[in-house]
């Protein structure tokens, strides 16, 4: 074997270099687990306090307004005593992955509630709800009185819509929420059952557009009581295909009055006096063909499909019959007599109110 074969020998490295690096890597494994630990640690404690019971001893109510981030809304609770620390609030949404995520509204918060319960309420939107009940029968003015007249909600009043533009119901809202949002879901929920009725209406009816459905459906709204509003609609449906006029007492106000309606004598209704039933106005159906021309009120669901799919009735006639429901008749004849004996109830009812006023009367004048 030649010297050139021969392979050279490498330098051994130190025993010290060889610890060196031992050292280092178990340091860095060491420091790893240590962290790990740690951060474990941490997020357990940081868990365990997120989801214990909070300091609140009463029920507190908070107001979160929209715009408003984790830093505000964290320190706004810290404040009102619903959460401890609002770092760790805001840790704990962080975590959670919601930082985006809480919703605005008012809030009412139960004694002794979690961090984790509150992030949980306000990311579900459990906010307080408020309410505004607009009843079958209120014209557009009376229903945009109501909305305007609640203080809960925020801003101006949209422009007047149309009469019959918007559906009767209970609509819920959160504090702060504008009146023009819960007008305009007014007249999406009309929108939508109206085109949903109008869908599933019978055929061969005498109505030939929506609009037409919904002002029929006003008249229904305004002559039915009880569970006649297909009675009633049967009755106009008839009318209406044999040609005759329909004689609708409140379409006869409404043409006078509108929206507003007829004033109240001593907080009553008054009857239509013959002047006003020979008022030839647009509206006044004891004049007119066919449909007036426009809704005379916002009817609700129960009148609208009352109008799409009417009773199978024989009935041209219908007047009151003094138990808050009507007297249907096929013929006129037949109408007159139970006009009749209505006419007689109403005298009944009239000397009754005028017993009552001057018994009212005579006490107010006793205590003066």
């Amino acid at each position: 074997m030649s010297l050139d074969e021969v392979e050279p020998l490498r330098p051994k490295r130190s025993k010290a270099a060889r610890n060196g690096l031992v050292f280092l890597f178990n340091l860095a494994i060491s420091g790893f687990f240590i962290v790990a630990l740690l951060t474990g640690v941490g997020l357990y404690v940081g868990k365990q306090a997120f989801e214990a019971e909070g300091p609140l001893a009463e029920e507190q109510t908070v107001l979160i307004n929209r715009g408003e981030g984790v830093t505000a809304i964290a320190s706004k609770l810290e404040r009102a005593g619903v959460v401890q620390d609002d770092f760790l609030f805001r840790a704990g949404i962080r975590a959670y992955r919601n930082d985006g995520a809480l919703k605005a509204g008012e809030y009412q918060f139960e004694p002794g509630a979690s961090m984790k319960d509150v992030m949980d309420k306000l990311v579900a939107g459990r906010s307080i709800q408020y309410f505004v009940t607009i009843p079958e029968g209120f014209t557009t003015a009376r229903a945009y009185a109501r909305v305007a007249a609640n203080e809960t909600l925020t801003g101006d009043m949209p422009l007047l819509v149309d009469e019959g533009a918007i559906l009767p119901d209970t609509y819920s809202f959160q504090r702060g929420e504008t009146r023009a949002a819960v007008i305009n879901r007014m007249v999406e929920a009309r929108d939508k059952i109206v085109n949903e009725v109008w869908e599933n209406r019978v055929p061969n009816l005498p109505i030939s557009t929506p609009e037409e459905l919904v002002t029929l459906a006003s008249i229904v709204q305004m002559e039915a009581g009880g569970s006649e509003f297909r009675e009633v609609a049967g009755v106009f449906i008839n009318r209406l295909n044999k040609g005759m006029r329909l004689e609708s007492d409140p379409t006869i106000l409404y043409g006078i009055y509108g929206g507003e309606g007829k004033p109240r004598v001593n907080g009553r209704v008054q009857g239509i006096t013959q002047s006003e039933k020979n008022n030839r106005h647009a509206y006044n159906t004891y004049f007119i063909e066919g449909l007036p021309p426009g809704p005379i009120t916002n009817p609700g669901r129960e009148s609208l499909e009352a109008v799409a799919n009417p009773a199978q009735t024989d009935a041209f006639f219908f007047v009151a019959d003094g138990t808050g429901g009507h007297a249907f008749s096929v013929t006129y004849a037949e109408h007159l007599e139970n006009v009749a004996k209505w006419r007689e109830i109403e005298r009944e009812i009239a000397a009754k109110r005028a017993a009552e006023d001057a018994a009212a009367a005579e006490e107010n004048s006793n205590a003066n």
